[in-house]
């Protein structure tokens, strides 16, 4: 199905002003200023990413706290405990972390659930074996917003706790030391788009500031630790913007020449180790599965411990077992979507269906996140995959950009026995028996919200061009400046209004198409995946073609430009 396009309606004074007061070209002035860039300063700030322009840690609500006391632990020698989350963003956020209190002088051991057998957040059975280890002090990461029973736990045990997240809070915060969260509604951090390592590494930053290091020293140090943060930015799918583009862009600028073992054996294994720094994509579809792969698959602390070794055989047997999983992971995953497949095989989606819930007995649940995922690019509307087990159902849920999935679980937590996440992502544990009610209500609740219109996909278009665009001048380089593209930021989105199709479309691989475009004596030879069962839509002489810019670095190493076309979208001329 076609997408419904959406194309500026941009006074063009403004794309001509911005590109006089920046000296670029009227097509990259023409597509930031579709993206709300209109001012030159914030236009000139997105292009040139700095690492001064991260803000200062102790705007955190709660920062100055949380350091005071880790500060204190550090220095009277108390056992601390840095409690995280099986997935990149919680895996990440315990070793920065743990370096940094190792580099300030002091030492932390670390918990991190199992994902099958502990499920997902802070449990007080892990609070009580801290207490008896005689842990003084709890710092999360990447999790315990909606964890006050548990801190109230560890409170009442003699455990102060510190918790650093970034997932949308209860009314009522936890009962914590301090509550390190952009999120919460009393925080005045000017980025709220922080993951939970980006969080993390607030305190990391807040911590280190303390040292009394030269400012070179700590800059230094601090870069370093970008490297990881930005893996967990890209692989969190939070917008990379703002602060999160300043991490990205220089945490991939400096993973080329990375000198931790860990993370060179898995740059290696991703066959990225090639002296370039790796994509934002490269890391989402290459890396952060194969790190992912440990928490979904099997145990977590791998990650860990891979990233923490100083030994590099030992890095790149643990890296080779996450990419052995990331393989079994893949399977698992393929066959679960085998499974939903059928069954919408033996009972069509309809129209009333404005949720899909799906739900299998004994369904791997480290994959039904991704199952999930999958089925919405599919079906274009929210899903849950559920596994059940022993009658309950656990899973997770992802959605479509109108519908915030979060507020819909909130609207009926008599469902659950625990659920939280955010408005694109979320998780819920439920009885088995309460699946058919859980369906029905979250039917109910979004028929109320959506439209028709809101199944539709919809792309948003950057800017209509000409081939000649495209093949004078630095335009499309100075486009692919906008880089790091991700969830947020993606790559620039043109559109060709009424462009001839040179030849018959070939079928490649049975899934893609090789397509000749050409207008006014110039052609354009774009990429067109998963296209095939669209051939005949290019049986026409003339179309409207939308497609994406991106760098292509395997065609600019055989002799071709550095960038491609990526089909997006196409229509029939004056659609």
């Amino acid at each position: 199905m076609g997408s419904r396009w959406l194309i500026p309606d941009t006074d063009p004074q403004t794309p001509l002003a911005l590109a006089s007061d920046l000296r670029i070209q009227p097509l990259t002035a023409r597509v930031l200023a579709s993206r709300g860039f209109t001012d030159p300063d914030a236009a000139r700030r997105f292009l040139t990413p700095d690492f001064a322009h991260l803000h200062d840690p102790l705007l955190l609500t709660g920062m100055s706290q949380a350091v005071t006391r880790l500060k204190a632990a550090i220095q009277a020698k108390q056992k601390i405990l840095i409690y995280g989350d099986y997935d990149v963003d919680g895996t990440v956020s315990v070793v920065i972390l743990k370096k940094a209190i190792e580099m300030a002088g002091g030492e932390a051991s670390f918990h991190v659930p199992h994902r099958l057998k502990d499920g997902y957040g802070m449990r007080s059975d892990v609070i009580e074996r801290a207490a008896a280890m005689g842990i003084a002090l709890i710092i999360s990461v990447d999790t315990g917003i909606r964890a006050a029973e548990v801190v109230r736990d560890a409170r009442e045990r003699g455990i102060d706790v510190i918790i650093t997240d970034h997932h949308l809070p209860d009314a009522e915060l936890p009962p914590a030391l301090a509550v390190l969260n952009p999120n919460r509604r009393d925080c005045p951090y000017p980025d709220k788009n922080l993951c939970g390592a980006g969080v993390a590494f607030k305190l990391v930053h807040a911590l280190l500031a303390t040292l009394d290091w030269p400012a070179e020293k700590l800059e230094r140090v601090l870069k370093s630790f970008l490297k990881l943060v930005a893996i967990a930015t890209v692989a969190d799918v939070v917008p990379l913007v703002g602060e999160n583009r300043v991490i990205v862009k220089h945490g991939l600028d400096g993973l080329h020449h990375s000198k931790n073992p860990g993370l060179r054996a898995i740059l290696e294994l991703s066959g990225l180790m090639n002296g370039r720094s790796p994509s934002a994509r490269q890391v989402a579809f290459q890396i952060a599965p194969r790190i992912n792969a440990a928490g979904r698959m099997d145990d977590a602390q791998n990650v860990i411990r891979m990233f923490l070794t100083d030994d590099v055989e030992h890095a790149r047997r643990l890296a080779t077992q996450l990419h052995f999983l990331n393989q079994e992971r893949r399977d698992t995953e393929a066959e679960i979507v085998r499974l939903v497949l059928e069954e919408c095989a033996a009972a069509p989606v309809t129209v009333d269906q404005t949720v899909l819930v799906f739900s299998g007995v004994n369904w791997h649940r480290g994959v039904v996140g991704i199952v999930a995922s999958r089925l919405v690019e599919r079906f274009y509307r929210p899903v849950f995959v559920l596994s059940e087990e022993d009658g309950q159902a656990q899973g997770s849920g992802r959605s479509i950009a109108p519908f915030h999935l979060l507020d819909a679980l909130e609207s009926m937590p008599d469902l659950f026995s625990r659920f939280g996440g955010h408005r694109q992502a979320a998780g819920v544990s439920l009885a088995a028996e309460l699946v058919p009610e859980f369906r029905r209500r979250l039917n109910t609740y979004a028929s109320a919200r959506l439209t028709p219109a809101d199944f539709q996909p919809q792309l948003a278009i950057d800017a209509t061009v000409s081939l000649r665009d495209l093949t004078t001048g630095p335009a499309v380089q100075e486009l692919l400046a906008m880089a790091p593209f991700g969830f947020g930021n993606p790559a620039p989105v043109l559109a060709i209004l009424g462009v001839d199709v040179a030849t018959a479309p070939v079928v490649m691989k049975e899934k893609h198409l090789r397509v000749h475009l050409r207008q006014d004596g110039r052609s354009l030879f774009p990429k067109a995946w998963n296209f095939a069962e669209r051939a005949p839509e290019f049986s026409a002489g003339s179309i409207d073609a939308a497609f994406s810019v991106e760098e292509d670095l395997y065609g600019e190493d055989r002799g071709f430009t550095n960038w491609a076309a990526v089909l997006r979208d196409v229509r029939p001329a004056n659609g």
